[in-house]
């Protein structure tokens, strides 16, 4: 199983960017998918999942601002950010987790920087 993230990179305070997670060897589907994010010096957090039933859920520092979407005919998701803060900035991993044969997969993550 290969969770493959693109799309970070440089943004400006206040821009947007919607990085892509596409997963290979499982079907998202029937994973929950998440995002999680780690700054330097601190833990990895929780950014946002979304279900196989497509039930949603933020952390409170993104809510309104970042949207969770899965693309299942392109085994896809996607994490819109918008109105990005640099306390937005750190590396940002997909993790699908399995909630019946209790599989948890990580991408290698990629790295999103929101400065002037």
């Amino acid at each position: 199983v290969q969770l493959v993230e693109i799309g970070g990179g440089l943004v400006q305070p206040g821009g947007s960017l919607s990085p892509p997670c596409a997963a290979h060897g499982t079907i998202i589907s029937t994973n929950t998918m998440g995002w999680y994010r780690q700054a330097p010096g601190k833990e990895r957090e929780l950014v946002a999942t979304i279900t196989s039933s497509g039930r949603t859920n933020y952390a409170d520092s993104v809510k309104g601002r970042f949207t969770i979407t899965r693309d299942n005919a392109k085994n896809t998701v996607y994490l819109q950010m918008n109105s990005l803060k640099p306390e937005d900035t750190a590396v940002y991993y997909c993790n699908a987790d399995h909630p019946l044969y209790g599989t948890n997969y990580w991408g290698k993550g990629t790295l999103v920087t929101v400065s002037s």
